[in-house]
């Protein structure tokens, strides 16, 4: 008799909140599902409404899937200058009671097997141990910097002063050797929240029984061979199970997109995709900085823009989308100068899911080449050239 999938082994995982992070975790799920045999339950930890970004991707999910979404979390108690990896650390942290809830309804009816978490989950860890359920890190981003995370904490011990103030490089396995103003932004001051939410975070990191890594070796094969292989032997294993990347298919007798009908038309290996994640924003002025570039390189491009902020370069990485139409935020005359060069209007391209599947379908054909922000690995799985720019 085949077993129906209320009986399998059930995963639970806990993304961090916004789009960035669910985005990979569903495709883990589907192959979770389509090649080990697993059910998924998603506990999604809130600071407020869920976005319809959000609800649309949890109501595709198949059968073996569901979603439970936790309370929202108040900050009424957070200075408005609280950086983004203050509010995920502490959305986790104050959703505990509720995820310990969850956890005795799921374990009450399931055999769950594993809680899959991000790299700001790990307090997660101690409601799934009462539970008897294996911890599990998923980190969605590079080899490299999840060795720096891991190395973090004897960094922390080894010097008092600022990073980018070190008087040595910093040599990882694996990797090249990093200035300490290269690394990564929440680090460089160590007395903000953020920095000390990271730390947190990283000195747990050994608390899991393996850390899942949306990279591959042909990408990073260095990187990945030091973590593999270091003389460090308290690390967990390390499993390269990347590139999980969103694909999907157009519907059948879906109109065909202005995005997608402007791609057909590109030569192949053409054009510049420019995109910082789901949650990267530039300023003003990076935007008429980068615009003029765009325009004066003369080079096809179909970037992704948004809202300018005027804040933080992560300030909308809890926004479901742009409130503005971005384009009214390019400089004077840029549409009208560049026309038949670009394909910048791409407000809809980001948010709207069934644009992006598609779109994802005809990247690899077309596109030269990405620039985006330093910490994005959202396109690893090109293999082409690509530029960063680290704003955020």
């Amino acid at each position: 008799m085949a077993e129906t999938h209320q009986a399998l082994p059930l995963i639970t995982i806990l993304p961090s909140p916004g789009m960035g992070h669910l985005i990979p975790l569903v495709q883990l799920a589907r192959q979770l599902v389509q090649y080990h045999h697993f059910s998924v339950t998603f506990i999604i930890p809130t600071d407020g409404p869920v976005s319809e970004a959000q609800k649309s991707m949890l109501a595709s999910l198949p059968k073996s899937m569901n979603s439970m979404i936790l309370p929202p979390v108040n900050f009424d108690d957070l200075p408005k200058d609280a950086r983004i990896e203050t509010r995920i650390q502490l959305t986790v942290t104050r959703s505990l009671s509720s995820l310990r809830e969850a956890f005795k309804a799921l374990t009450t009816t399931n055999r769950v097997s594993a809680l899959v978490a991000d790299l700001f989950g790990t307090d997660a860890f101690d409601v799934a141990k009462e539970f008897n359920v294996s911890p599990y890190i998923f980190y969605p981003t590079t080899a490299v910097c999840l060795s720096l995370f891991l190395h973090l904490p004897k960094l922390d011990e080894m010097y008092s002063c600022e990073y980018r103030d070190m008087p040595e490089l910093l040599q990882l396995p694996g990797c090249v050797p990093l200035h300490g103003g290269e690394l990564l932004d929440p680090s460089q001051d160590r007395k903000n929240d953020a920095y000390k939410c990271l730390l947190h975070n990283c000195s747990r990191y050994r608390l899991a029984e393996g850390i899942l890594i949306n990279s591959f070796v042909g990408l990073e094969s260095a990187a990945i061979k030091g973590l593999k292989e270091g003389l460090d032997p308290t690390i967990p294993p390390v499993y390269p199970i990347g590139p999980l990347i969103q694909s999907g298919s157009r519907e059948e007798g879906a109109s065909e997109s202005k995005y997608l009908k402007w791609l057909d038309d590109q030569p192949i290996g053409s054009v510049l995709f420019v995109s910082f994640g789901t949650g990267g924003a530039l300023s003003q002025e990076q935007m008429n900085e980068l615009a003029l570039g765009l325009e004066l390189s003369e080079q096809k491009f179909l970037w992704v823009i948004k809202k300018p902020t005027q804040t933080t370069a992560d300030s909308n990485y809890f926004a479901a989308q742009s409130v503005d139409d971005p384009c009214v935020f390019l400089p004077e005359g840029f549409l009208e100068r560049t026309k038949g060069q670009e394909m910048a209007n791409g407000g809809l391209m980001v948010f709207d899911r069934s644009h992006l599947r598609a779109i994802d379908l005809h990247l690899p054909k077309v596109i030269d080449g990405f620039f985006t922000g330093a910490q994005v690995l959202d396109i690893a799985e090109s293999q082409l050239c690509t530029h960063g720019w680290e704003q955020i």
